[in-house]
């Protein structure tokens, strides 16, 4: 186990560790980031647990914590599934997914987990497709399976769902928006089984029960881009949630892919665009396997996704304990725009471990936004 982090180094959690895990990321106001954060300080997801109504009740709030029940009985639903929950760090984790900024910590999946640690390309498009995008999503997805990638998508209407039917050869993972008893859209479901039955997986960072909500799909996005080398765009329109994956993709540092479309029709001004933005234009599959066969000897990225840091010695402590001056300086320091946190530690003068521990109360507290890019605003901050 990492010293410090509480974080296995591609070894599994124990179930109690598993627990634990689940436990604190299904507490409230607890996300990737804060989830990171509160290992690094606590040096494990008990002590954490422990911790959590202290350190929230300094940044102004109560909050609610995940009861050892509540988790058991997500642990059990879900294997009666046939799922299970991996974490990050554990051998079954998608690499690249490790990558991202605040990679989920926790993973529902169902399926054949060896399809995560295959190279994978996302293909993701128009719900409302064209017969000629449909088939191209097709093409492109078949001819990567034959290449042997696997294919990763969103299992939505339209370009997703031509993607994941071509792929049932080669491999495909359905990355859900809720949870994965929550199939959206339902229309898929038939899909969904045959995905499950072809040996591909089925996968969600989202509670069991879940039910999508708008601003869920563009938290499923970044996994589905996050867990791919590119993402390619066959047909999106100029406001789209594939453009939301190109772009989620771009921050992450994958390869943005785009197949051009007629002007004349909407559903390719969208990619139309990225290709005049800087994206790969793909005419057939050979486009995008040049490109990433190059990235193919990468491998496992890093298996401490989360590194130790200087606060706490190395998690071995009690976090720092900020006075309210310090506090006041920090909150004063932000506003509604995103900041970087390496510039509000110069602004402050506050130490980073400090810095780093006031964030972490104000966020249990539900004050600020954490961004990509190591980036955090206040909520509901306005005009002094």
């Amino acid at each position: 186990m990492a010293r410090g982090t509480g974080i296995p180094r591609a070894v599994p959690l124990t179930d109690a560790e598993r627990l634990d895990w689940l436990r604190l990321i299904r507490s409230e106001n607890v996300g990737p980031a804060t989830f990171r954060d509160l290992l690094h300080h606590c040096g494990s997801a008990a002590a954490a647990l422990a911790r959590l109504p202290e350190l929230a009740a300094r940044g102004g709030r109560r909050i609610r914590l995940a009861a050892p029940a509540e988790a058991e009985r997500e642990i059990a639903a879900l294997a009666r599934l046939g799922g299970r929950f991996v974490g990050l760090g554990e051998p079954d984790y998608p690499s690249w997914l490790a990558e991202i900024d605040a990679p989920p910590p926790l993973l529902a999946i169902r399926g054949a987990s060896a399809q995560l640690s295959r190279p994978m390309i996302a293909v993701v498009g128009a719900r409302n497709a064209s017969v000629a995008g449909r088939r191209m999503a097709q093409l492109l997805a078949a001819g990567l399976g034959a290449a042997g990638h696997v294919v990763v998508s969103g299992l939505a209407r339209g370009i997703d769902a031509a993607a994941h039917e071509a792929a049932l050869a080669g491999g495909t993972v359905a990355v859900f928006a809720g949870g994965l008893d929550r199939l959206y859209p339902p229309e898929n479901a038939a899909l969904a089984d045959r995905i499950l039955a072809a040996g591909g997986v089925h996968l969600s960072e989202m509670p069991l029960g879940w039910e999508p909500r708008a601003r869920d799909f563009p938290r499923r996005n970044r996994l589905v881009s996050g867990m791919a080398a590119g993402v390619v765009v066959v047909e999106a329109a100029e406001r789209s949630g594939s453009l939301i994956t190109a772009r989620l993709a771009g921050e992450q540092g994958r390869v943005v892919f785009a197949v051009p479309g007629s002007p004349l029709d909407p559903r390719a001004a969208g990619a139309n665009r990225l290709i005049k933005q800087g994206a790969h234009l793909v005419t057939d599959v050979d486009d995008i396997l040049d490109v990433v066969a190059p990235m193919l000897g990468r491998g496992r990225p890093r298996t401490d996704a989360w590194p130790e840091g200087e606060a706490s010695e190395a998690g071995l402590g009690e976090p720092a304990s900020p006075d309210e001056r310090d506090r006041a300086l920090l909150v004063e320091a932000l506003g509604p725009v995103p900041t970087e946190i390496d510039a509000v530690i110069r602004l402050t003068g506050l130490a980073a471990g400090l810095v780093s521990v006031l964030l972490l109360e104000l966020d249990l507290a539900g004050r600020i936004e954490r961004h990509p890019g190591q980036r955090v605003s206040l909520i509901g901050a306005g005009p002094g």
